[in-house]
């Protein structure tokens, strides 16, 4: 049986937009760098913040506090960026940051619950598919296409599409991409979307009016991102919260914690990770 339409343009419209995304000069931008003593990147230890009294959309509130350790900034619609000089105080910096997820994602409580229901359902779902994949496999119409290194397997309403480092296996509304070790789940009838990296550099969970974003550079010294994002306010007013963090493997760490009442939140994300750099380095 020959794979439908819906089958064929799903993946290669998934592929489509992947390779825009990469592309275009927005969306998440993620880039690493050696963090050796003779590399360029290497992250500067601080005991106190350099706070300017602007910095892009970002106006200084008062004076830095709790002794050059922390510094409040306003932005466009009530939206604030606090730079932190946090000491890990023998504790890791995956709890560190872990801590300051939990409390930014509090601010957005009904999108924490929906994006960690969905990637509850999501793990859920690949236990059924897989237990699902043998009993079909018997009972179904099946195609097969070989063409060099192309293949493609077609069976009743699934598809599945191999080429030098890319598969691509569509289900109905949904479609399993991998591209090299980027790993990309999407349910077109739900809007859910669930992107990952083996080496945990990259986890993306989006739903349907929510999705939150986590990513961290290779290599010892410390460089992440983090960011929740709503289609609706939340009870507290936010639509957007996350930070950007940089450092030395030992600490101290510079953190720009972000809550912004607006979707359009790239700038005020340029302007807190200028400032963690300004501080700690590139």
């Amino acid at each position: 049986m020959e794979p439908t339409m819906q089958q064929i343009t799903w993946p290669v419209i998934a592929l489509a937009l992947m390779t825009a995304a990469c592309d275009s000069g927005g969306g998440v931008r993620i880039s690493t760098r050696s963090s050796g003593k003779d590399s360029p990147g290497v992250l500067k230890v601080v005991d106190a913040l350099q706070c300017p009294q602007t910095q892009g959309v970002l106006t200084r509130k008062g004076s830095a506090q709790a002794e050059g350790a922390t510094c409040i900034y306003g932005g466009p619609r009530g939206s604030e960026v606090t730079l932190q000089l946090v000491k890990l105080d023998n504790a890791s910096v995956h709890q560190v940051l872990k801590d300051f997820e939990t409390r930014l994602s509090a601010s957005l409580p009904e999108a924490q619950a929906a994006v960690d229901a969905r990637a509850a359902a999501d793990v859920a779902q690949a236990g059924a598919d897989a237990a699902a994949q043998a009993a079909d496999e018997a009972a179904r119409d099946t195609a097969h296409v070989i063409a060099g290194p192309v293949r493609v397997h077609a069976q009743d309403d699934k598809a599945s599409v191999r080429l030098p480092g890319i598969s691509i296996k569509a289900d109905g509304d949904r479609a399993d991409i991998r591209i090299g070790g980027l790993t990309i789940r999407a349910d077109d009838k739900s809007g859910n979307v669930k992107v990952a990296s083996p080496d945990k550099s990259v986890n993306i969970d989006a739903t349907d009016g929510a999705a939150r974003v986590q990513t961290s550079a290779p290599g010892e010294a410390v460089r992440a991102t983090f960011m929740m994002t709503a289609d609706r306010t939340s009870e507290s007013g936010w639509r957007t919260v996350g930070y950007e963090a940089r450092g030395p493997v030992g600490g101290p760490i510079v953190i720009a914690t972000v809550r912004s009442k607006d979707r359009n939140e790239n700038r005020l994300f340029d302007a807190a990770k200028a400032l963690v750099t300004l501080n700690v380095g590139d």
